[in-house]
């Protein structure tokens, strides 16, 4: 009997921390299994979980004391990925198994008859086992080979079971390493349910969209009930640009850590669109709990947070968007730690303009009373009004467009060609920053990026005193010509551009 040393790893928001499994098995007393080093209620239950896959995989579990520590001791271990660095451990202290002296990494759930299980945070790990340099091969759950084999320089053991990874350390039958995946060799999703081509009228909402997707722009859309809101809305994934390499990294480590990354797949490629009910509460959109999980705003990361019925969202939790909208990340803080969830997301919200939905229409009479309109709309703080850039009126569509067979309104696929060329132009524009979109800009980026002529500067002054915008407005309607500007092929910021940005700020300011 010996002592025996396995490297694994904890995944904590999400970043990975090495984790070394320490497996002590003594004979001088009665026989027991304790884990040790601050485990929760599934790691505790590996205990069972082990001691049945190494019996059904023919080997002997070790009928004496079994310690098992979880070094650093003082950090939480959660879920069930230590199964397999804990069942390796007991094969080598009980003398079974030997590994080679490079070792490795492992992580995996295992079941009781030894198989192994799609298992949570697999890219984590594999990131942080090459950027730490603490390992050159990651032993994972064959489900999960193709998501870790994204990263290169790390050969990647897509493991069947713990009699597979076994035969692999005897020689009697090696597991290939999976090949690396290349993130050009995949392909982009092949079609949207929903097309701007299908949408009657709209003209005006469909540019807001198209200025939106291009510089990362968040939206408001106002209109009646029926007016096409919600379709518009669900149109917007199919005008996106295509995420970066760098992008999709960040993303799919989210859908990991989460359990949202189907089995199989290597790495999310379009871009997230969230639609949460407006009953979600403040932990599922802002993201938190015991151990703190990412929201809503973290899954719609590089992506689009669509909030319809915006004024029904209670108010605290629309104020709790206040500060990710601005940072483009949430830090959320508990007894158990802190943790930091990127959310740089597109708000694209939607709302009636009353409670019947009739105010201000030119066909239905409003049977709302003054009180009852001004409370609705002030469901909506002015703080929220101002972080987004684009306010526009969605109308009712009139019957002779929906009753026409044919329609003259451009496809989804040729407004998105307009927008990746104008994203490729920021990409361009913003290499040497951490930004990828106008939207993103700070001040001292619009001063740097978004030099104004004499005579723009001079209408954007007058605009601004006339309209009464804040500062953070003023900024913004920079930001929104700038992408405009992109679109049109622009280099420098014209009249007409801040013209068309200020058409899109509230009506109260304009």
């Amino acid at each position: 009997m010996m002592l025996a040393k396995i490297l694994s790893g904890a995944v904590v928001g999400l970043e990975a921390i090495p984790v070394i499994v320490e497996v002590d098995i003594s004979s001088q007393s009665l026989p027991s299994f304790t884990i040790v080093g601050l485990p929760d209620k599934a790691v505790e239950e590996s205990r069972e979980r082990v001691r049945s896959a190494i019996k059904n995989s023919g080997a002997e579990f070790p009928d004496h004391r079994i310690t098992v520590n979880l070094a650093p001791a003082d950090l939480p271990k959660v879920g069930p990925a230590y199964d397999l660095p804990i069942a390796v451990g007991m094969l080598i202290a009980s003398g079974q198994l030997v590994l080679p002296k490079d070792g490795g990494l492992f992580v995996g759930e295992l079941s009781l008859d030894g198989g192994l299980r799609h298992t949570n945070g697999i890219l984590p790990l594999v990131m942080m086992a090459k950027e730490k340099r603490i390992a050159d091969a990651i032993y994972v759950p064959s489900l999960d080979a193709r998501e870790a084999a994204i990263i290169d320089r790390i050969h990647v053991y897509p493991v069947p079971s713990l009699l597979g990874l076994f035969h692999h350390f005897t020689g009697s039958e090696r597991i290939t390493p999976y090949p690396f995946v290349k993130f050009r060799s995949l392909g982009v999703p092949l079609g949207f349910e929903f097309d701007l081509v299908d949408v009657a009228g709209q003209e005006q909402v469909k540019r807001a969209l198209e200025i939106a997707a291009a510089g990362a722009h968040n939206v408001f859309m106002q209109g009646p009930p029926g007016a096409g809101k919600t379709m518009l809305a669900r149109c917007l994934p199919s005008i996106l640009p295509s995420m970066t390499e760098e992008e999709a990294l960040e993303v799919t480590k989210i859908y990991s850590v989460t359990g949202n990354l189907p089995a199989g797949e290597s790495v999310i490629k379009y871009r997230p669109f969230r639609s949460p009910h407006h009953t979600t509460s403040r932990i599922g959109l802002i993201g938190g709990g015991t151990h703190p999980a990412p929201g809503e705003i973290s899954l719609a990361h590089r992506g689009v947070l669509f909030l319809d019925e915006f004024p029904e969202y209670p108010r605290h939790v629309l104020e709790a968007l206040r500060q990710p909208i601005e940072d483009g990340v949430v830090s959320i803080s508990r007894a158990v730690g802190s943790v930091r969830y990127p959310a740089k997301f597109m708000l694209v919200a939607a709302a009636n303009p009353c409670p019947c939905g009739n105010f201000r229409s030119t066909t239905r009479a409003c049977t709302c009373l003054p009180g009852m309109v001004t409370r609705y709309q002030k469901r909506i703080s002015g703080p929220i009004i101002d972080r987004i850039d684009l306010h526009v009126h969605v109308p009712a569509v009139p019957t002779e467009k929906l009753s026409t067979g044919k329609s003259n309104a451009e496809s989804s696929n040729v407004v998105r060609k307009r927008v990746q060329k104008a994203r490729d132009k920021q990409l361009a524009r913003f290499k040497k920053d951490t930004i990828t979109a106008n939207a993103e800009m700070s001040t001292r980026q619009v001063k740097a990026y978004c030099p104004l002529a004499g005579n723009v500067e001079h209408f954007l002054r007058q605009a601004a005193a006339r309209f009464t915008l804040s500062a953070r407005s003023y900024y913004r309607v920079i930001k929104v010509a700038r992408t405009i500007a992109d679109l049109a092929g622009e280099k420098h910021i014209l009249v007409a551009h801040v013209a068309e940005a200020l058409q899109y700020r509230p009506k109260e300011d304009v």
